[in-house]
């Protein structure tokens, strides 16, 4: 009897797609595994599956029995099961109504020039550093939490304290620590909400304080959710972004001479970086079949969407990455009704970084080989440690 794969996979490159994904993948769309602590999960890679599975109320991210539930890490923000087995549904459709409007078009159109402002001071600064400079550091990590802190309404002045709650909540080694940032953080936005119900301003927080309905403690944690997700993926989207036109200077170059498919580059962007395997954890909440593949009742199902967006039926030589590619029906915000909410403020960002940082820094080029650069293994979202770079004055 063949073993279940193990994972995580090993990536060699931070961009390359596992190569024991790529077999995988080869063998069909469902593939019985061990999670990260030894679990036993069914790992979905093809683009089919995953895309109808996002939207697929036969799973959820609760369980009937959370403390037996086979889980992913040790992160208690997501390493296994979230929510009321039986009010889930509800719950989902009650924070998606309360958290939807302040993502509508009009509030990210109001945004936009702000963020374009953040952007450009960044770069101002950049471009008096010494060369090579860590351009995740520079930009990757500071936009998005300076972006989040105005749109919350959370003071700037907190970023170094809250991103170390969030990036404790999101350690997947250590389940003490991962509980602790997850109470510091909620702590904080407790703080947070009886603040602004006390002092009011123009922004998220604020406007939760003032819906009907709503307590401090439900509006601490919607607020820290987004505080959390609004900052910590897209500081790795944009640091393996920039990565990847790093990587392939043709696709960086293109978007110098067309800057007009900076859109559809920020939707290749989006797809086109290999991810370690793992993916969405979701529990059956029902017996089940995925392509012919028994799934009972409790089960863990991880849909893998780094392997969705790299399915050849899909995407045609998905490796290869083509900044003009109609790239835009990729997963990774994922499809129906879990698809995120933040999606919009994270394209406009990535927008915003790349139409400006091409132009402006124009010779830039890595520093070190693509090859050395090394990802973060201690937290989910992952993302680089540093990416060094250079230009020409």
């Amino acid at each position: 009897m063949v073993s279940p794969a193990q994972l995580p996979f090993e990536q060699p490159q931070p961009l390359q797609v596992p190569p024991q994904l790529r077999v995988l993948q080869s063998q069909g769309a469902v593939h019985r595994i061990r999670t990260a602590v030894g679990h036993g999960a069914w790992l979905v890679t093809d683009y089919a599956h995953v895309r109808e599975l996002l939207g697929d109320d036969r799973l959820g991210r609760s369980h009937p029995d959370p403390q037996n539930a086979a889980r992913t890490g040790e992160s208690a923000l997501f390493g296994g099961p979230l929510g009321d087995f039986v009010t889930e549904r509800a719950d989902h459709t009650r924070m998606r109504a309360l958290l939807q409007p302040h993502f509508s078009p009009k509030h990210m159109r109001a945004l936009r020039p702000r963020v374009d402002v953040l952007t450009a001071q960044l770069l101002d600064q950049l471009a008096t550093s010494e060369t090579p400079a860590d351009l995740h550091a520079a930009v990757a990590v500071p936009l998005p939490i300076l972006v989040i802190c105005e749109l919350l309404g959370v003071p700037y002045d907190d970023r170094d304290q809250f991103r170390a709650w969030t990036e404790a909540a999101a350690n997947i080694n250590d389940r003490s620590v991962s509980e602790q940032g997850l109470g510091d953080l909620f702590g904080y936005g407790i703080r947070l909400v009886e603040t602004k119900r006390q002092e009011p301003s123009d922004d998220v927080i604020s406007r939760l304080c003032a819906t009907d309905g709503v307590s401090t403690e439900e509006a601490a944690m919607l607020s820290m959710a987004l505080l959390f997700a609004g900052h910590e993926t897209t500081v790795v989207q944009i640091g393996m972004g920039a990565l990847l036109l790093l990587a392939n200077p043709d696709q960086w170059n293109a978007l110098r001479d067309d800057p007009g498919l900076i859109p559809n580059a920020v939707e290749e962007i989006l797809r086109a970086p290999g991810k370690g395997g793992g993916g969405i954890p979701r529990y059956a909440r029902t017996d089940m079949e995925i392509d012919g593949v028994s799934i009972r009742a409790g089960d863990l199902v991880l849909l893998d969407i780094g392997a969705a967006n790299h399915d050849a039926t899909v995407f045609a030589e998905p490796d290869r990455v083509d900044i003009t590619r109609q790239a835009a029906a990729h997963l990774t915000f994922g499809h129906g009704l879990r698809y995120c909410i933040g999606a919009p403020l994270a394209r406009m960002e990535l927008q915003a970084v790349f139409s400006q940082l091409i132009p402006r820094f124009s010779t830039m080029r890595l520093a070190v080989p693509a090859e050395s650069l090394t990802v973060r293994k201690d937290v989910l979202t992952g993302g680089l440690t540093a990416l060094p770079v250079t230009w020409d004055r």
